[in-house]
């Protein structure tokens, strides 16, 4: 067992039970603050770190640990004799044992966020300095020193008695990990909160993330996989935030739907909206002032791609839209309110996952990061227009006000599709989808070949495109199929040659001057 042992914590969780499995091994424990009056209080014998130091803590807490007569201890070579003799010489005795963690900076972050009151100065009091300061040096003499930073970990310490040098080496390198989250969170935190922050690019940038819950498995069953929330993103309304009210756990592949119909569904502020989602692209999207109407639409958009997909409305689910979601076989509905109706509705399938998500329409700025061979990506996520802009292009004719709104809701939905990616709709609702196609006449031919078997065509419904034509041909299916107005970015070397062709065929076109790939 332990000979000496400096315990630190702000999670208390099992602390009692661990320091009194200690004091019956009869080590010695030094301990600071509150967790010292803890273990007293349940009967442990501590020594206050003050004693050891011969200096009290100061700057209310601020100066705990940080101290010569604290790090000689942790730092102290097992197998140099300088550096024993050293400690002997000034009356100390090495740790063997750290436990500590750190103060709760994210949690305090978040909830200043959810409240709307955010004060600086407290938040700067939940920066952690003499904590991490231990831990590090602990964990680099872990030749000698068992240092643990997580709770979970005490009982494991306390059956299995003997440490092998492998298990302090992996639980230096938690303490290692958990450190450098803890950094990358308040280096999310300074940088959010300076007046002009700059995010891209930095000479380094760091990702750290906590743990949500274990995955059964990734993509697909051969593959391990856990789900983490982003400590850097601080206010992120992500994922982690929805309440799962019935269901089975998350999967990882319902994890990357949830995301993809949410981020659609953010596009759009006014009125309800349905996103439906397979495989990460949005298959069927649908718009009314009733949110039992845009579910209607949504699933009606192409019924067949809908089976077993992801289903997000932005408004409160009741008993009618619940019983339009039931009829279909899918994985999981996500709103921000269900009504009690609605929830018994839904009851009769209980391996439908329902989740509530009250802030699910809270739009914010982040960034996306996508992992290479060897390294990652870093990019701003893309914004696209979420109402229309005067200095997009019009050509061929006057819009109607009706047109207009399809154009800009084509548009929108159609930023989310995987490119080369097309969208068709007519009255708040997609006719066809064409996405993910390596040439844009095939993902033109995809979502009229949709449109014409869900709808009858697309005779009088609008196209958008994600990028420009850079050809006339996709123009000329689009023609022959009905289609009256189409938006498109622009901007290929042969826009005349496509403008002559949508003039020559009657057809419409605006250029907003913007491309929205997504790969």
């Amino acid at each position: 067992m332990f000979k000496n042992a400096l315990i630190s914590v702000s999670d208390k969780t099992g602390l009692e039970k661990l320091a009194q499995a200690l004091n019956s091994a009869h080590t010695r424990i030094v301990s600071t603050g509150g967790t010292a009056q803890i273990l007293r209080d349940s009967g442990v014998s501590v020594l206050d770190v003050s004693e050891q130091t011969g200096f009290p803590e100061v700057m209310d807490g601020r100066v705990k640990t940080l101290h010569p007569r604290v790090h000689m201890c942790l730092l102290a070579r097992g197998h140099v004799a300088d550096d024993l003799a050293l400690l002997e010489a000034e009356g100390l005795a090495p740790f063997d044992l750290v436990v500590g963690n750190l103060y709760p900076f994210v949690n305090a972050w978040e909830k200043q966020m959810r409240s709307g009151n955010v004060n600086e100065q407290e938040q700067v009091e939940y920066i952690d300095i003499g904590g991490p300061s231990f831990l590090r040096a602990a964990a680099k003499n872990y030749e000698r020193i068992t240092v643990v930073c997580d709770p979970n970990d005490y009982e494991w310490i306390l059956n299995k008695r003997e440490l092998t040098l492998d298990d302090r080496r992996r639980l230096a390198a938690k303490v290692f990990a958990h450190t450098s989250a803890y950094d990358s969170a308040v280096s999310a935190y300074l940088n959010q909160t300076a007046p002009a922050p700059q995010v891209i690019p930095e000479p380094e940038t760091t990702a750290a993330g906590a743990f949500v819950q274990p995955l059964r498995y990734g993509e697909n069953p051969h593959q391990q996989a856990g789900w983490y929330k982003n400590l850097t993103a601080g206010q992120s309304e992500g994922i982690h935030r929805a309440h799962v009210i019935q269901g089975k756990a998350l999967s990882y592949n319902n994890i990357l739907d949830i995301d993809a119909a949410v981020g659609t569904l953010r596009e759009f502020d006014l009125g309800a909206t349905c996103v439906a989602v397979k495989h990460n692209n949005p298959c069927g999207v649908g718009r009314s002032p009733d949110a039992s109407v845009a579910v209607k639409k949504a699933l009606a958009a192409d019924p067949v791609s809908v089976f077993g997909g992801i289903v997000a409305i932005n408004k409160t689910v009741d008993a009618e839209a619940a019983h339009l979601l039931s009829q279909l076989f899918l994985e999981c509905v996500v709103a921000p309110e269900f009504s009690e109706d609605a929830l018994q509705v839904f009851a009769k399938k209980p391996n439908l996952r329902i989740l509530q998500w009250q802030n699910l329409m809270k739009k914010e700025a982040q960034v996306e990061w996508r992992s290479v061979l060897g390294g990652f990506l870093l990019q701003q996520q893309d914004a696209v227009a979420m109402t229309w802009s005067s200095d997009w292009k019009v050509v061929g004719g006057d819009l109607t006000d009706k047109v207009q709104e399809d154009l800009l809701f084509a548009w929108q939905v159609c930023a989310h599709l995987k490119s080369n990616a097309i969208a068709v709709a007519a009255d708040g609702m997609t006719l066809g989808l064409g996405m993910g196609q390596v040439n844009r006449v095939d993902a033109v031919k995809q979502s009229l070949a949709r449109a014409a078997e869900f709808h009858g065509g697309a005779n009088g419904a609008v196209l958008a495109s994600d990028a420009f034509f850079p050809f006339a041909d996709s123009v000329e299916l689009a023609a022959d199929a009905g289609i009256q107005w189409i938006i498109q970015p622009g901007g290929s070397i042969k826009d005349d040659e496509v403008l002559a062709a949508a003039k020559k065929r009657g057809v419409g076109m605006v250029l907003t001057g913007q491309r929205h790939f997504r790969h």
